[in-house]
């Protein structure tokens, strides 16, 4: 028998400095059986870098067209496709085709700059494509906030990355592999 997606229940308060984005966001996020607590915490992270008001989660890992996050205009087309881990080129090409901009969060240590090592020479066409990358050290942190109901504070300031459930803090400092046009 398939397993069923778990629900989170996410408060996410975020105070961005850097775009002077103060909102919070209520969400509620399926988490797929084969997704794991990094994943899951990579992509509340990955919203909050990106918030706003019209960003939305979508169903992630069960539908191969979909971005873990997107962002539609009001007349339904799409501004911001956000994709964690390591797409393949062929998929950045078609997300690039289809997007304002695209934002992809590789995580995973070595292997994602092995990843990146691999695909950097071909993306530097796409002017909308930003590349952000996660240290292990960091999304392994993450990972330990992770829990079925969660209010999230993240501050974001200098490119810097503070996330506090309760009185955990997780400091993350994203690097930018490549930066869009």
């Amino acid at each position: 028998m398939a397993q069923n997606a778990a629900i989170y229940k996410v408060e996410l308060s975020v105070s961005d400095m850097d775009r002077h984005y103060y909102d919070t966001h209520k969400l509620t996020v399926a988490k797929h059986p084969s997704e794991t607590d990094e994943r899951l915490m990579v992509r509340i992270v990955a919203f909050a870098l990106n918030a706003h008001e019209h960003l939305e989660m979508t169903k992630g890992l069960s539908t191969d067209d979909e971005p873990d996050i997107w962002q539609k205009s009001l007349s339904g087309e799409l501004d911001v496709w956000v994709a964690l881990g390591l797409p393949s080129e062929k998929l950045m090409r078609q997300s690039c085709g289809k997007a304002d901009k695209v934002v992809v969060y590789p995580y995973g240590g070595r292997t994602a700059e092995m990843w990146w090592d691999k695909i950097k020479n071909s993306s530097s066409r796409f002017e909308n494509l930003q590349v952000t990358s996660f240290s292990e050290k960091d999304t392994t942190e993450l990972a330990k906030l992770a829990s079925r109901t969660m209010k999230l504070q993240v501050n974001i300031q200098d490119g810097e990355v503070m996330v506090s459930v309760g009185d955990s803090i997780v400091y993350v400092t994203p690097l930018k592999w490549k930066t869009a046009a």
